[in-house]
């Protein structure tokens, strides 16, 4: 499975596509490997990223490895600055 990011590309909320293009900015410069699903074109997709994060209302972005919830941005960011960026991810 590996790394999936949760994104929505009809988004009107400027912060959230700035948080999306961070994530897949960071990650795609250190060369992880990693899926984009917009949650925007199927109902399954979003409901699937709800469930795996445990929460019902769970706005993108939201990044998961497998089925293992891995965090939002908030998460993500935290982890890239304590340089924690593999174990968030769940790869160690």
């Amino acid at each position: 499975m590996g790394i999936t990011v949760y994104v929505s590309t009809v988004s009107s909320n400027m912060e959230i596509k700035k948080h999306q293009q961070r994530i897949t900015m960071i990650l795609s410069s250190k060369k992880f490997e990693f899926e984009e699903v917009d949650i925007a074109s199927s109902e399954d997709d979003k409901k699937r990223m709800r469930e795996i994060c445990g929460d019902e209302k769970a706005l993108p972005p939201q990044i998961t490895n497998g089925d293992q919830y891995c965090g939002d941005f908030a998460k993500f960011e935290e982890a890239v600055e304590e340089e924690t960026l593999e174990e968030f991810l769940k790869l160690k």
